[in-house]
């Protein structure tokens, strides 16, 4: 008490002793406040007044960072739509150009087979001349043999005429014979002569034919030519993305082409080379360019059928969105961090879900946190699993096609929505499914 006295009384030096009176009808009364009471009241509400000026400078200055932080958000995820809608774009417009390419390719096929027909029949009506020119050429020799003969006959006949003429006064009955003889003779020379000239101008007409159709052949090879080159450019145009998107995969793309001649040796194979004639003066040429890029059409099936072998497609037929990726993240459903081994693709319940490669469905059913699940075994040890689904629509054991529906998108085991879990596995070993995913764009 004397120590609340002391303070009291020092307190009283610079703070007055304060009294409120309390007046009624009958009496006063009044409140008497020491400088102890009046000192405990100012610190109470002054430190009322600083703790609710720290608190609401608290609410602010959070009210302001989570605007700006949801700001941000919203700047990222209209930059992340953009660059979804930039992507999509490029595809569609890298598919466009691998269609437009493959209908110039049947295009300048069609064209170069039709000039191939026509190659090989002007070859074969060169052939036809060439041989009429022999037979013209041999009938003509025949016909010069026969004049010299005919030429012999008429000068020993006519040596014989004038040895007959100096005996003529003796003779004059053989005259009939020798004017006879002489007539034969000169209807023969006026024969040959006329045949001899029918067979020269026969000659200057076939050289001529000849000469056009060496002509019309020089211009055959140059639009040939040009067809050829339309069709290695139209090859080189369907080949390289194909090359580039499984080298870009990293897939051995000679072992899997080696696995794809095995497994079609029996029913298609590579293309046989085109064959020309012999006689063709275009046949090195022409046979070469013909064989190579037939061969070259050959190695673009094969690449469309490789690429359809191993998982490049994209797994959803429909509208989605991605919502978590691969590598590590916290667990949605135990808290931690975890390895998440596959890419997460959400969209309405029941979209369809379909292959993204040739194969033969390993399992199908339901397998602990995955839900229903679907596995894919492909070729080069690949192998793609779809997860939570509503429901699957194959059976183990069953082969499916690229693009073949496999199931309906769900919410199946381990899950906190409607989503597609999509993993891709070589050699047992999980990896990254987007690099493959953009092999297709």
């Amino acid at each position: 008490m004397r120590k609340f006295n002391a303070i009291n009384n020092l307190l009283g030096k610079y703070i007055p002793e304060q009294r409120i009176y309390l007046r009624s009808e009958n009496s006063t009364r009044y409140m008497r406040f020491s400088p102890l009471a009046q000192t405990t009241l100012g610190v109470v509400i002054a430190s009322t007044i600083c703790w609710t000026v720290i608190a609401s400078s608290a609410l602010l200055v959070d009210k302001l960072t989570s605007g700006s932080a949801r700001n941000k958000s919203a700047v990222v995820q209209i930059a992340y739509q953009d660059r979804l809608s930039q992507i999509s774009g490029e595809r569609d417009q890298r598919a466009l150009e691998a269609q437009t390419a493959q209908k110039r390719f049947y295009v300048a096929l069609k064209q170069i087979s039709i000039q191939q027909s026509d190659l090989l029949e002007a070859e074969e009506e060169r052939r036809e001349l060439a041989t009429g020119i022999e037979i013209m050429q041999r009938k003509l020799q025949n016909a010069v043999k026969e004049r010299d003969v005919a030429q012999k006959r008429s000068d020993a006949l006519l040596d014989e005429l004038q040895t007959v003429s100096g005996s003529l006064n003796t003779r004059l009955s053989d005259a009939s014979d020798v004017e006879s003889t002489l007539s034969v003779i000169t209807e023969a020379l006026g024969s040959t002569t006329t045949e001899r000239d029918q067979i020269i101008s026969d000659t200057q007409e076939m050289k001529e034919r000849v000469a056009n159709l060496e002509f019309d052949a020089r211009l055959l090879q140059e639009r040939s030519d040009q067809i050829f080159a339309s069709l290695e450019d139209a090859v080189e145009v369907s080949l390289a993305p194909l090359e580039r998107n499984l080298n870009r995969s990293g897939i051995s793309v000679d072992g899997l082409l080696r696995e794809v001649r095995r497994g079609y040796s029996g029913t298609g194979g590579p293309m046989t080379p085109l064959v020309v004639s012999s006689k063709s003066i275009f046949e090195d040429k022409i046979s070469r360019r013909a064989s190579g890029l037939l061969q070259d059409l050959d190695r673009v099936n094969l690449m469309k059928l490789a690429a359809r072998k191993v998982p490049l497609g994209h797994p959803v037929a429909g509208s989605y969105r991605y919502t978590s990726g691969f590598g590590y993240r916290r667990d949605p459903n135990h808290g931690g961090r975890r390895l998440h081994k596959g890419r997460d693709m959400a969209g309405p319940k029941g979209t369809p879900i379909v292959a993204t490669g040739d194969g033969v469905i390993s399992f199908a059913g339901r397998q602990s946190g995955y839900g229903k699940l679907v596995k894919i075994r492909h070729s080069q040890g690949f192998e793609t699993y779809y997860a939570h689904l509503n429901r699957i629509r194959v059976k183990t054991g069953q082969r499916v096609n690229r693009g073949q529906r496999i199931g309906d998108m769900g919410t199946t085991g381990k899950s906190t929505g409607v989503h597609l879990h999509y993993e891709i596995r070589v050699g047992g070993k999980a990896v990254n499914p987007a690099k493959y995913m953009r092999s297709v764009n």
